[in-house]
């Protein structure tokens, strides 16, 4: 079945940052994203600045406050910088959001006009988990270089080759994982793709459940995880602690070449969680055949694992904040869909790593 709130892409994703312009500098630098768009006091817009960084398909909007009577410096408080907006491309704004109304979904914004020299896009929102919002835009007839009120701002920068956003990960609060699964199948007709419980992602100490939320076209992917039970505090729970709410946990960015892309990462600086060495010892055997070379593999710690379809390379970053929150995960695939059920217990062990480094495990 079609999205019933006809949903076409993702189009953007709005970070709340504590300073915009250092966050672009650091995603250009780091990441490789070009500067392409900006708004602010110089373009007519005075309580805020945001700048759209792009890499391929990819958009991620920084925004920040210019006033202390701002809301953003509320949300900023409490959650830090995070992911504020996941905006999606629809057919049409009224009928999608009258549509997620008429199914439950809260209003953030009603359809709403906004308009420059290039056009007009109408865009409407409603709320989802945490403090999190949804979009929905049309820009069919608008013509300028993002959206009303930016600018071309270009500063560029050498890709890493990241393509695409693959999936979106959300962490919510105990218990409130199936209250988010019934709520995407509802409000999106999202059918549930896969699941795990807490005897597929744990370790000896601490463990978390996950359903992955996708459209019809799998084109939009949203796992959702929530804590589980263990011996200690999960990576789901410091999440939960440190953000206040439910949020955003992790982006998912596509590379066709993930082993060039890491590479070119950590040149510029990016910090990935530790795989131990011992991961190798055994890995090709689980795994098999795979096109890349596998010293190159080991060599930048790359993760890999198959399915019935084919076979994914993963690696995460680190938090790409002070608080360990938000953080950014590069994959591959070779027909697989998953998202590495087998590399689940390195993962955690990892990030339990780095937990007990912060004195939170």
């Amino acid at each position: 079945m079609s999205s019933p709130i006809g949903l076409n892409r993702v189009h953007h994703l709005e970070l709340f940052v504590g300073n915009a312009k250092q966050a672009a500098y650091y995603y250009r630098k780091a990441f490789g994203f070009e500067q392409f768009a900006y708004l602010g006091p110089e373009t007519g817009c005075h309580d805020r600045a945001s700048y759209v960084m792009k890499q391929n398909d990819i958009y991620f909007v920084l925004s920040s406050p210019l006033t202390h009577e701002s809301p953003m410096n509320v949300f900023l408080t409490i959650h830090g910088d995070s992911v504020r907006d996941i905006a999606f491309e629809v057919d049409d704004v009224d009928a999608a959001y009258n549509t997620a109304l008429e199914r439950g979904a809260d209003s953030a914004m009603e359809p709403t006009d906004f308009e420059d020299s290039h056009g007009l896009v109408r865009k409407a929102a409603i709320h989802t988990y945490g403090e999190t919002i949804h979009t929905f835009l049309s820009r069919t007839t608008y013509s300028g270089i993002f959206l009303p009120g930016f600018v071309a701002a270009p500063k560029s920068a050498e890709s890493v080759g990241l393509l695409r956003i693959d999936h979106i990960v959300g962490n919510v609060e105990d218990l409130q994982m199936e209250r988010w699964v019934e709520w995407y199948t509802r409000i999106f007709g999202f059918h549930q793709f896969v699941s795990y419980d807490d005897k597929d992602i744990s370790t000896e100490f601490t463990a978390l459940r996950s359903k992955v939320m996708a459209s019809h076209d799998r084109k939009v992917k949203f796992p959702i995880n929530e804590p589980a039970r263990g011996r200690r505090k999960s990576q789901i729970q410091e999440y939960i602690d440190f953000h206040l709410t439910a949020g955003v946990q992790h982006i998912a960015l596509y590379s066709d070449d993930i082993i060039e892309t890491v590479s070119r990462l950590r040149k510029n600086g990016v910090e990935f969680l530790l795989v131990p060495g011992s991961y190798y010892d055994t890995i090709w055997d689980r795994v098999g055949v795979i096109d890349e070379d596998r010293e190159r593999v080991r060599e930048q710690q790359i993760l890999v694992d198959r399915d019935e379809h084919g076979y994914l390379l993963q690696l995460f970053t680190k938090p790409v904040q002070d608080r360990p929150t938000l953080f950014l995960e590069v994959i591959q695939r070779h027909g697989c869909e998953s998202f590495g059920k087998g590399n689940f217990k390195a993962l955690f062990e990892s990030i339990e790593r780095e937990q007990d480094e912060r004195g939170h495990l």
